[in-house]
């Protein structure tokens, strides 16, 4: 199109009152009142950050980072990403619940497409009782809530038990979604270390000597960043020290593929005094899209819950626990599950035997019990937050480990995440970051002698 064509049609709109022109600034769509739109101000009209919590200052300010860090990954042509610790989607079984999607819709449309109750679909609720009493936890269908994915459920229940500036006790690396959520609500944090095999009772008695949380946020099994559990030793000395000092437990279940021969109980399954709420949810082993989770509590938190959730958003999509209520009942979650869990096993053994094989004299990492990520510490003082950057132009990336804890450690640790990246990927995506740390090694200085990481050698 020739420049003359354009010239014409911009004369024609401002003729007909559609453009209006102005010399110097150029032409603009006219308003319906005659006048034109104003060319978009230099600065906004109303600063929104004055107008912004502090929390949501705080929110935005790490979602710009880590935004920056997906970007720098996606203009990597053939990058390798450890970076996401999500299902891999090629997994899926579509068409087996679009099928089933189909069904319900077909049987139940109308009603399931109408209003619903608060607290769940009851079939899917009472399929769940017998779920988690195959995994100890005995629950009725009333203290049983159906949210959104456990990001919901972590934010109800934090809403219900914190006020601002109340102490909780959590583990150390932890879930940033966790750190978010109780940053949000001004809580104050109080770090228990992760050592070899999860958290451990005994710091956590420690700092029960000295400060008294309203609550602890843990995961005992598959612990993000480490994949490690808690054994079942430990859990009972854990529920014993909370029944002694009155302390809630949220247990954050993370419902993934498990690398156990038998895995111990839920701590849920070892309160006998209603101190555990438990967190469960479908994103790590079916879909995460689904956003479809639950809570499992005691009748009087679940009354609290209740009336937020109503609150909240009155229910979830009705329809989406119609359809993975059918879904469970015909087995096809337990066909799925069997045929994942062998792949991402497969995938945890490729990694880990790549990290020996590659990775510099003195790394360690930690081996995951479930999920889909692991640890690593780089010796020295090496930032993998700096680092990254480089490790992306040699076409690896991964999570720096500074995001998963709350007090600013972490800087030489990173969290690589197998479950996307098919196995044989997996060796060649290793050997490239092996390759990004050893001059990052060379350039910085050695840990001081005596000092120690809190994650275990591996």
């Amino acid at each position: 199109m020739n420049r003359a064509t354009v010239a014409t049609a911009y004369q024609t709109l401002v003729a007909e009152g559609l453009a209006s022109a102005h010399v110097g600034q150029g032409t603009f769509v006219a308003r319906r009142d005659g006048g034109s739109l104003a060319p978009p101000p230099a600065e906004p009209f109303l600063d929104w950050d004055g107008h912004s919590s502090r929390a949501a200052r705080r929110l935005v300010a790490d979602t710009r980072r880590r935004s920056s860090f997906d970007l720098l990954a996606r203009a990597r042509p053939g990058l390798i990403s450890f970076a996401g610790a999500m299902p891999d989607a090629s997994l899926f079984p579509t068409d087996a619940f679009r099928q089933v999607l189909n069904r319900v819709i077909k049987r139940e449309g109308a009603a399931l497409l109408q209003y619903h109750a608060v607290s769940g679909y009851p079939p899917l609720k009472r399929f769940l009782m017998g779920w988690l009493l195959r995994h100890g936890i005995e629950a009725t269908e009333d203290e049983i809530l159906i949210v959104n994915g456990s990001q919901q459920g972590l934010d109800l229940i934090v809403r219900i038990l914190l006020d601002p500036g109340d102490p909780v006790a959590i583990e150390q690396p932890t879930y940033p979604g966790a750190l978010q959520t109780l940053e949000a609500f001004q809580a104050q944090l109080l770090t228990v270390p992760v050592g070899e095999a999860g958290l451990r009772p005994e710091p956590l008695a420690r700092l029960l000597d000295q400060h008294r949380p309203k609550l602890l946020y843990c995961q005992p099994t598959a612990q993000t960043p480490t994949g490690l559990s808690i054994p079942q030793e430990a859990r009972l000395e854990l529920m014993a020290l909370a029944a002694r000092r009155r302390l809630p437990v949220v247990e954050d279940g993370f419902g993934g593929p498990s690398y156990q021969e038998t895995p111990p109980p839920p701590l849920k399954a070892l309160d006998p005094h209603g101190l555990v709420i438990h967190l469960g949810s479908l994103s790590k082993i079916l879909f995460p899209g689904l956003r479809l989770g639950w809570i499992v509590a005691s009748r009087p938190v679940m009354e609290r819950l209740l009336a937020l959730k109503q609150l909240s958003d009155l229910h979830t999509s009705a329809l989406l626990q119609a359809a993975v209520f059918q879904f469970c009942q015909r087995r096809l979650l337990e066909r799925h599950t069997r045929v994942v869990r062998a792949e991402y096993a497969r995938r945890r053994a490729a990694l880990l035997a790549a990290l020996g094989r590659h990775m510099p004299a003195g790394t360690s990492w930690t081996v995951p019990d479930g999920g889909f990520s692991l640890l690593v510490t780089l010796p020295g003082r090496v930032d993998t937050d700096a680092l990254l950057p480089e490790a992306v132009e040699r076409g690896v990336a991964y999570t720096p480990g500074a995001f998963f804890f709350a007090d600013g450690r972490g800087a030489s640790t990173l969290r690589l995440s197998f479950s996307g990246i098919p196995a044989p990927r997996i060796e060649e995506g290793v050997r490239r970051l092996a390759e990004t740390a050893r001059p990052a090694l060379r350039r910085r200085a050695p840990r001081a002698v005596g000092e120690r990481s809190e994650l275990p050698l591996v």
